[in-house]
């Protein structure tokens, strides 16, 4: 039951931040019962206290001004910051960003007829006199960068590319967008692989037309979205999914679809602030209208995985008021970027090894990154043919989007993102490397055309800031154009485990040095983040991946039929082998599942990495000899 309202407050902008202003509001509206208290901790996770709103109506300047609510370190993933005997963390309210309501579709007030509504603030959380957030990393990184690259611009006194001065500039701003895909389908239900994947070879549903409750629930997430102000571009079906059914009764069943909703770019902290409200909404409105919402990068294996292409942009507000794009050159077709726009895209490709670890950090993003299905596994960027005629490569790690018809739009779209990354701590990655290479670009003195040579180099060729043996554009297909052995010479080999991506932080210390300059992502937190993506990917190995490959194994028996054959006994004498490596200790051999069990209880991560990724592959080996035998069966 869908009852959201024109005349609900949905948002409450950083103006309207006052004890007086909100009070009002607030009183307008009895339907809002409760605030929550929002801090984003390094796993990117949102807190969610449910309080009464008498609390704040009752201590505003309190709320407001000073602190608004205490957590502990057990309940946030802070390791090694917040530890359990040294666990207060105060949640202080940030003014600077719009204020969202969240409704209730399911708890209805009976005094006004309307949704029980609960504000949520978004907080800093501070322990021992310090942020220690998610959110206050990016708020602050964003300020730095900003001052950084302005005090950049005005030592040079000329930007290559740019039709303005540098001492024209007020000051610089981020914008910042996410896209967000998602799985759908009918609780129960399940669509087999084989249908799903046939349908992706085909392009069955790409920009198909939505049907039934997948439409309703489509078209009622874009108009809600828009009653929060987010001005939604679109909703639209992705690569992946079926066509649903109707039954008897005219229902959809057997629903299985990928769709993506996109909205307008603001800054970068109200961006990922804005995400994780399109998250909520989209999950909420779903489920009302009787579907499953999965946020998963690889919901399914064989088939197209959710990615949430992270938009990174960089532009300046001028002392006359107007609003410039630092990326895009002063004659749009003449050249690609601006010497911002160049040094922006070195900066970041050249330090995305130690970047990789805070986008990708959880065995289910990396069964994304996979050859074949639009998923960056390269170190790469894409420019196009030429600057006056703007093309899009989707095989590479960092795209270049532009429009010739309005400058105001240049940036880079960032691939490898999926919905699970945390958006705040990779924007604060993407954007201090960034400024590692506008600084390189600027000091260097080169022009726009000598700038986009470097980065246009061969492995193997000298360059100023680029490392010598890599290749960093490609306009070819790089899945379909380089062998692998090609592509990790030319790019890097990518990492495949959780562990393989972590390890860069000790392999690149001067890629590391890039991340914690200005001390605001400072070490001890960057090693934070990774102690919690190792406890999750552990955690999950041993006790949700193992124990589902096991029912899958143990699922897996022989067919009787009186049509079997030699072929058969021999195709299923194949599959047994296979179940007893993966699953069964025995006098003479360990399984794959124990050795990888007593690698971790050794602290050996190496070798418990090693084995996950022997594992993976005997799962889909097993998984196609046992389809290939059970199908020969009549």
């Amino acid at each position: 039951m869908i009852m959201y309202e024109k005349d609900l407050l949905y948002v409450i902008k950083p103006s309207e931040l006052t004890p007086e202003t909100l009070r009002v509001l607030l009183t307008q509206h009895p339907e809002i019962k409760f605030v929550s208290f929002m801090g984003i901790d390094f796993a990117g996770n949102d807190t969610d206290e449910k309080v009464p709103i008498s609390a704040l109506l009752d201590d505003m300047d309190t709320m407001l001004y000073s602190h608004t609510a205490q957590t502990d370190g057990s309940s946030v993933v802070l390791p090694g910051v917040a530890s359990l005997n040294d666990a207060r963390v105060d949640m202080v309210a940030d003014l600077s960003v719009n204020w969202f309501v969240d409704y209730n579709m399911d708890h209805i007030d009976p005094e006004t007829g309307k949704m029980v509504g609960t504000l949520r603030v978004p907080c800093f959380l501070k322990h021992n006199g310090e942020f220690v957030d998610s959110r206050y990393l990016l708020k602050e990184t964003l300020r730095y960068v900003g001052d950084e690259i302005l005090k950049a611009m005005k030592a040079e006194g000329k930007v290559p590319g740019l039709a303005f001065a540098p001492e024209d500039v007020e000051k610089i701003t981020s914008t910042s967008a996410t896209e967000l895909e998602f799985w759908v389908k009918t609780p129960t239900e399940d669509v087999s692989t084989e249908a799903l994947s046939s349908s992706q070879i085909m392009q069955e549903q790409y920009w198909a037309r939505t049907r039934g409750n997948v439409r309703t629930a489509l078209e009622q997430a874009v108009e809600i979205l828009g009653y929060y102000g987010l001005e939604p571009e679109m909703g639209h079906k992705e690569v992946g999914g079926v066509r649903g059914q109707l039954d008897a009764n005219g229902n959809m069943t057997h629903v299985n679809e990928q769709l993506e909703i996109d909205w307008k770019y603001s800054n970068g902290l109200q961006a990922a602030d804005n995400e994780i409200l399109v998250r909520t909404i989209v999950k909420e409105v779903f489920r009302a209208n009787g579907l499953e919402v999965s946020f998963l990068a690889k919901p399914i294996v064989g088939v197209a995985g959710s990615g949430e292409h992270t938009h990174v942009g960089l532009g300046c507000i001028t002392k006359d008021g107007k609003f410039y794009n630092l990326m895009s050159p002063a004659d749009m077709t003449k050249d690609f970027l601006s010497a911002v726009g160049f040094g922006a895209l070195m900066g970041i490709l050249k330090n995305y090894e130690v970047l990789n670890p805070i986008v990708s950090c959880t065995t289910d993003a990396f069964k994304r990154l996979k050859p074949g299905f639009e998923a960056p596994i390269c170190i790469v960027t894409s420019l196009g043919i030429a600057p006056d005629v703007p093309s899009r490569n989707r095989t590479i790690l960092a795209g270049l989007i532009r429009d010739l018809d309005n400058p105001k739009a240049t940036r880079f779209e960032m691939r490898a993102p999926n919905p699970f990354t945390n958006t705040y701590m990779a924007l604060a990655g993407f954007y201090m490397a960034a400024l590692d290479g506008i600084k390189a670009a600027l000091g260097s003195g080169k022009s726009c055309d000598e700038l986009c040579a470097e980065l246009s180099k061969k492995p193997g060729e000298e360059g100023f800031y680029l490392e010598k043996d890599r290749q960093y554009r490609s306009e070819n297909d790089v899945f379909e154009d380089y062998t692998d052995e090609e592509r990790s010479k030319f790019f890097g080999a990518p990492p495949a485990t959780v562990w393989e991506n972590c390890k860069a932080f000790d392999a690149y210390p001067e890629k590391v040095a890039v991340l914690t300059a200005g001390d605001i992502i400072k070490p001890v937190y960057l090693k934070s983040f990774e102690t919690g993506a190792l406890i999750r990917w552990q955690t999950e190995l041993l006790k949700h991946i193992i124990p589902d490959y096991r029912a899958k194994v143990v699922s897996m028996k022989p067919v009787a039929s009186e049509s079997s054959t030699a072929w058969d006994d021999g195709m299923w004498q194949r599959v047994q082998e296979l179940r007893v490596q993966i699953a069964k200790d025995t006098d003479t051999s360990t399984s794959l599942f124990t050795q990888i069990a007593k690698a971790f209880a050794a602290d050996d991560f190496d070798k418990a990495s090693n084995l996950q990724k022997t594992l993976d592959a005997k799962m889909e080996e097993l998984e196609g000899l046992y389809n290939d035998y059970k199908n020969n069966i009549l």
